[in-house]
């Protein structure tokens, strides 16, 4: 029998891989997942990627839904993960108590790192909110994904310099050893909290287990160990 098949976006990993492990151990079968930017999983999709489950961000799942990608009315809340901001461990730690005091480091930094993927556009639309996108252009850099800023800080030799991300992916590569320390989650008033969602692909080559899978990850188990990732509900 042929496994099972996960096409998730980057931002929940943990917890998606955690539950779909879980899930194999209890019913015998085998879960292989993948991960990709939001906006990558998005052209998969239209270009005729499929897999039995499907994780994303909520409104790109209305959006599949609408056009018969998925199932419908079969979905299950993963938990929602917030932006924050991420230094290089040892680097100076950024005010971010206001949306001012982010906007003065913003500023002063000597550098600047956020993905192109969904969180990236994000702080894409943050810079202009706060009216420093032109001032900060030269000192950005932007790479592919979460892991990509996470990586980037971590090898850099920049004295004043910040990234931001995902709350999850930074403390995925915190716990994995990667040189890099989270800072904190957006102030208040800039916060960004993104809700991911897991539905049945419309043409899964296992409709059945695979709702069963979706079911089990909006279950207490599921849930449980989507929190201990550091999702939220």
């Amino acid at each position: 029998m042929n496994a099972l098949t996960i096409l998730s976006t980057g931002a929940p990993k943990g917890g998606v891989a955690g539950c779909a492990d879980a899930f194999g151990e209890q019913t015998g079968r085998a879960v292989e997942y993948s991960f990709v930017t939001a906006p990558v999983l998005r052209q998969m999709v239209a270009g005729g990627t499929r897999a039995d489950v499907i994780v994303c961000p909520a409104a790109r799942m209305d959006e599949f839904e609408r056009d018969g990608r998925v199932v419908p009315g079969i979905r299950s809340v993963v938990g929602s993960v917030k932006a924050g901001v991420v230094v290089r461990k040892g680097a100076r730690i950024p005010d971010i108590s206001s949306a001012e005091s982010l906007r003065a480091e913003i500023l002063a930094a000597d550098s600047i790192v956020y993905n192109i993927a969904t969180s990236g556009a994000y702080i894409v639309r943050m810079m202009a909110r706060l009216g420093v996108a032109d001032a900060i252009e030269s000192r950005v850099t932007r790479v592919p994904n979460g892991a990509g800023v996470m990586l980037h800080l971590a090898g850099s030799a920049i004295g004043n310099e910040f990234g931001f991300g995902q709350l999850t992916e930074i403390r995925v590569h915190e716990e994995r050893g990667v040189n890099v320390a989270l800072v904190g989650p957006l102030p208040r008033e800039l916060a960004n909290v993104t809700t991911y969602c897991a539905a049945v692909f419309a043409d899964a080559a296992d409709p059945e287990t695979a709702r069963a899978l979706v079911e089990f990850m909006g279950g207490e188990e599921g849930r449980e160990i989507c929190r201990s990732t550091g999702l939220e509900f």
